[in-house]
């Protein structure tokens, strides 16, 4: 049994920029701060949400380093470390882990849609080069290349793989994976609308997006199931399911840093080619928010 990085809700944090789109430590704090308040079980930094792929290499590596030394150990910290390119991939893992992570998350190499073999030796060369969890992560809507539960299987037998980020909204691929794989494979749902589905599939929680604008709730309703009362998780998700879905009215993370600037927390602008919501988009999402009392 592969224990696991961590249950409940980790929040894939975004990165707040600057008017001049370099990093804003200072905001970044601050809502690493929110997080850990509010009940945070993890910290997922520089993935999707946190656009990692419009940061540099020295940008990226910064990140990671400074979100590990200002947690300073209150919660694990995950660094997103995925790349399309494999090697360049391993080299952004061994810095994370040099900077002290407690885990990786690597996508699947995007874009270039590998074979399952391939992904099988791209994941072994990862495992190979690091000395920290593994957590994959399958979504294959934005890289076009699903990580199969056979493939699973095969990974599974590897000591540092220690779970999958789920999202590609397939449950009976889900339920597939927990089958094969047991206890030796760890599985977090990546579509917060999901997370009771995902659960009920063996699930040890959620990395989520919702998080960052509802850091308490999240964590409760993961919580929830893990202490054996899946009705109210199940209440809770169909509570949150309008905002939920609210963030992803445009690729994310577009509409969470539109939320978050709303809601005061200083997210700043986005980089290109990520762009501004419209303004129909824009008042549909203030809406929301006003709705479930994030903002006046």
């Amino acid at each position: 049994m592969k224990q696991p990085v961590f249950t409940g809700s980790a929040v894939a944090i975004i990165t707040p920029f600057n008017e001049d789109t370099t990093i804003n430590y200072d905001a970044f704090k601050k809502m690493i701060d929110f997080q850990i308040e509010n009940g945070t079980d993890a910290i997922v930094v520089v993935g999707t949400t946190g656009e990692a792929s419009t940061l540099n290499t020295v940008e990226h590596r910064a990140a990671i380093k400074f979100c590990v030394d200002y947690v300073n150990g209150r919660v694990p910290v995950i660094a997103g470390c995925g790349s399309n390119n494999t090697a360049y991939g391993i080299e952004t893992a061994r810095a994370a882990c040099k900077a002290g992570v407690d885990a990786l998350l690597v996508v699947t190499p995007y874009y270039n849609k590998c074979t399952q073999k391939g992904l099988i030796s791209n994941y072994r060369m990862f495992h190979e080069a690091t000395d920290k969890p593994i957590i994959m992560y399958s979504v294959p809507s934005r890289t076009g290349v699903n990580i199969e539960p056979e493939t699973c299987l095969e990974l599974s037998k590897l000591p540092r793989i220690n779970g999958i980020k789920e999202a590609s909204g397939n449950i009976s691929q889900v339920m597939k994976i927990k089958a094969l794989c047991g206890d030796e494979l760890n599985i977090w749902s990546g579509n917060d609308d999901q997370i009771p589905a995902v659960m009920a599939c063996g699930g040890k929680g959620v990395i989520s997006v919702l998080a960052n604008v509802c850091p308490k709730e999240t964590h409760d309703m993961a919580m929830a199931y893990l202490e054996g009362n899946p009705q109210k998780c199940t209440e809770m998700m169909a509570k949150y399911l309008e905002l939920a879905n609210a963030l992803f009215v445009e690729v994310n993370p577009i509409p969470v840093k539109a939320a978050c600037n709303m809601m005061g927390l200083e997210a700043g602008p986005l980089r290109m080619p990520l762009c501004e919501m419209t303004e129909a988009h824009t008042e549909y999402l203030k809406s929301i928010l006003k709705k479930y009392e994030l903002i006046k």
